[in-house]
């Protein structure tokens, strides 16, 4: 076993996971979403990505494409909900939330696409 597909495929799923768990739920309903789970979200979607900067081949390019886009959402799913917190003083206006869902879920595609390259690499090794 290749300890590196490993912890490479473990990061990957949970930084689809935790973005799925964070998106599911009434989009406007901000105790569906909590905060921390888009932090943690963002997180590992930046260490997944990281973990697929090596990679010089064709898929590897394609999944690195994937990770960029779900970081770019998640990020700024954090910052449109820090700011409307922080800075416009909105809390958790239903407004404020869907923006932040609808970005997530944004990133939620791209790391569903991940997956499914993921899978579909694996299933083309050959021994």
């Amino acid at each position: 076993m290749n300890l590196e597909k490993v912890v490479f495929g473990f990061f990957i799923l949970l930084a689809a996971t935790l973005n799925f768990g964070f998106v599911i739920g009434e989009i406007d309903n901000a105790v569906h979403h909590d905060v921390y789970e888009l932090a943690a979200a963002v997180v590992v979607s930046l260490i997944a990505t990281v973990l697929k900067l090596g990679d010089r081949t064709h898929m590897g390019a394609v999944l690195l494409a994937t990770s960029l886009v779900a970081d770019l959402q998640l990020i700024a799913a954090a910052v449109v909900w820090a700011i409307a917190e922080h800075v416009y003083a909105l809390g958790e206006a239903p407004r404020v939330i869907t923006s932040v869902v609808s970005l997530a879920s944004g990133a939620a595609l791209a790391n569903m696409a991940s997956v499914v390259l993921l899978i579909a690499e694996t299933i083309s090794l050959r021994r």
